[in-house]
């Protein structure tokens, strides 16, 4: 079992299985290798403000979260072999399965909390 996110904002739980990829490895590897995301998965990758989806099997809704834990910009379904832009301000990034974020409806602005 992960992390869950909270969106403090919205009173929700964002996510309930949240793997932290905070070494060199984990963050080189993300979400390569993977055939896909359940609802509720995902990944935080830190430090983290511009992410790709090159080799990747599946969409993802990606959350650039700053250093107070405010949502600075949000990516959805981002299809493979894409590239963000870089995020000023941004600390890390959320990923998560397609269609994820619009369903739970996160927001640019929305704080949220990670908890074990």
């Amino acid at each position: 079992m992960g992390y869950e996110i909270y969106n403090l904002s919205k009173g929700n739980k964002l996510l309930d299985n949240v793997k932290i990829a905070d070494s060199f490895f984990t963050r080189l590897k993300g979400l390569l290798g993977e055939a896909g995301l359940r609802p509720g998965e995902g990944i935080l990758i830190k430090p983290c403000n511009s992410i790709h989806t090159f080799g990747m099997k599946f969409p993802i809704d990606v959350a650039f979260v700053d250093k107070s834990n405010m949502v600075v910009h949000i990516m959805e379904d981002i299809p493979k072999g894409k590239l963000s832009p870089i995020v000023k301000g941004a600390k890390y990034v959320i990923e998560a399965r397609a269609g994820e974020y619009k369903a739970k409806g996160l927001e640019v602005g929305d704080i949220i909390e990670i908890g074990d």
